[in-house]
């Protein structure tokens, strides 16, 4: 620790309550679920159940989401339960079938991870074409694995040691990092390829560290990719992100653990340097800000000028009602984050069991929208992020006699196309933009052929 870390750790004692207690950090694992003393509740089928689903899809929960977040008397339709223990409508029929046969046969291992490895293969693990399009190159051509570029202004970093979280959530679109395959992973373990890319590309403005989860990372590692960045060089990145979950599911990272005071110094010495520094905290529920915990995470993090923007997706059996959204911005105001996105869940991995249709998940926006007032209404949505852009359903409407949905892109690969709205046919049952269709009798979307333009260029180089 350097004598200015000493002075600013010193600066920020750690924010507890009477309430908040250091605790260590415990995970479990699919080989620890007989270890965890609530599921002993549950019937045996259930428990084999969960052994069948988290073979395919990563688990891994804590024990500060098991005690403090998690209402056993509510299982198993608690929505942190359902948010981080498997379930079996999570894999398609034919799919859990497959695995529990095998488990039931008394295959071996390797016979079991084989199976489940061509299961995930049929989930969609990196939806969005991120491998092909979202990944730059370098002037050989190869590409920079760990870096996705996919907007103008901004740069995505997997930095290698953030490849994992204090707990996963079950919905997760990037539940592919997780699941041991390299060949499935997006990481990096340079920080000199990152600071080189951003030094050649004067046009990004905006960084957003991302993973898995930058906060598992010791503040030693964070530090070395973001020191660096005060440097005259890159006084064109103005911003600074870090996605993160562990406000909600290991706020005693920014308390009581070993490197949290350097973690705080860091944080408000980017601030303090000039850089916008903000934590993109990953909410699904307002019951993920009650604690005591939760709360003096949020003031500490606050109290090095970082701002805290929350987004989240809308998910079914979790959070689909307007009144949890509602409560979940209100709690956010109240708190000083900043609701950011409501995004509609991704097509991939257990997407059958989370998903809802845009015309429900426009209702439930609206209706939650409603509920609140102009401080929360920040919160943009339903977005798609889908590989042209970020779509929004700004509504439903008629217009000549036909229904519609009106659309318009938040981000998008070509600038040129964002805030133009456009029209798709209503559809009740479509759950992501390639299930909705042109209105008015439109062959195709305005944005399509440069799309397919970009799309054939970017493939062709990845091939």
């Amino acid at each position: 620790m350097t004598q200015q870390t000493q002075h600013l750790a010193r600066t920020w004692p750690i924010a507890r309550t009477d309430d908040v207690q250091d605790r260590p950090f415990q995970i479990y694992t699919q080989r620890d679920l007989d270890r965890i003393e609530p599921l002993t509740r549950l019937s045996a089928e259930a428990r084999f159940e969960m052994k069948v689903v988290s073979t395919v899809l990563p688990f891994r929960v804590n024990q500060y989401v098991v005690d403090e977040l998690i209402d056993w008397d509510q299982v198993p339709d608690d929505p942190i339960y359902q948010l981080t223990f498997p379930q079996r409508g999570m894999l398609a029929d034919e799919h859990f079938e497959r695995i529990a046969k095998l488990y039931r046969e008394g295959a071996d291992k390797a016979d079991i991870e084989a199976a489940a490895h061509e299961v995930r293969l049929a989930l969609n693990p990196h939806p969005a074409d991120q491998m092909e399009m979202n990944m730059p190159r370098d002037a050989e051509g190869n590409r920079l694995e760990g870096i996705q570029h996919k907007y103008r202004e901004t740069v995505l970093f997997f930095p290698s040691q953030g490849q994992t979280c204090h707990s996963y959530c079950t919905f997760c679109f990037r539940w592919a990092q997780f699941v041991g395959d390299k060949t499935l992973r997006i990481a990096a373990s340079e920080a000199r390829m990152l600071h080189d890319y951003l030094r050649d590309h004067q046009e990004v403005t905006d960084l957003l560290f991302t993973g898995g989860d930058p906060m598992v990372m010791k503040t030693k590692h964070l530090q070395g990719y973001l020191e660096p960045l005060l440097a005259a060089e890159f006084d064109h990145i103005q911003t600074i992100r870090i996605g993160t979950k562990a406000l909600s599911f290991w706020p005693h990272r920014f308390l009581g653990a070993a490197d949290a005071d350097e973690l705080i110094a860091l944080l408000e010495r980017m601030v303090k340097a000039g850089k916008h520094v903000a934590l993109m905290a990953h909410y699904n529920h307002w019951r993920e800000m009650e604690t005591p915990a939760a709360r003096a995470a949020i003031r500490r993090i606050r109290g090095t000028g970082a701002v805290i923007r929350a987004q989240g997706p809308l998910i079914r059996h979790i959070n689909d009602d307007p009144d949890v959204w509602a409560r979940m911005w209100k709690t956010q105001v109240s708190l000083g984050i900043v609701p950011y996105y409501f995004f509609v869940e991704r097509d991939t991995g257990a997407r059958n069991y989370f998903e809802v249709p845009l015309a429900r998940a426009w209702e439930i926006y609206r209706g939650a929208i409603q509920q609140v007032s102009g401080l929360a209404r920040t919160a943009r949505g339903p977005s798609m992020s889908a590989s042209p852009g970020k779509v929004e359903v700004q509504g439903v409407s008629e217009i000549n006699g036909e229904k519609v949905f009106v659309l318009r892109f938040i981000q998008g690969r070509n600038p040129d196309w964002v805030q133009r709205p456009f029209f798709a046919k209503y559809d009740d049952q479509a759950t992501w933009l390639h299930h909705l269709k042109p209105a008015f009798g439109e062959e195709k979307w305005f944005w399509e052929d440069e799309y397919q333009a970009i799309r054939e260029e970017k493939v062709g180089a990845a091939a």
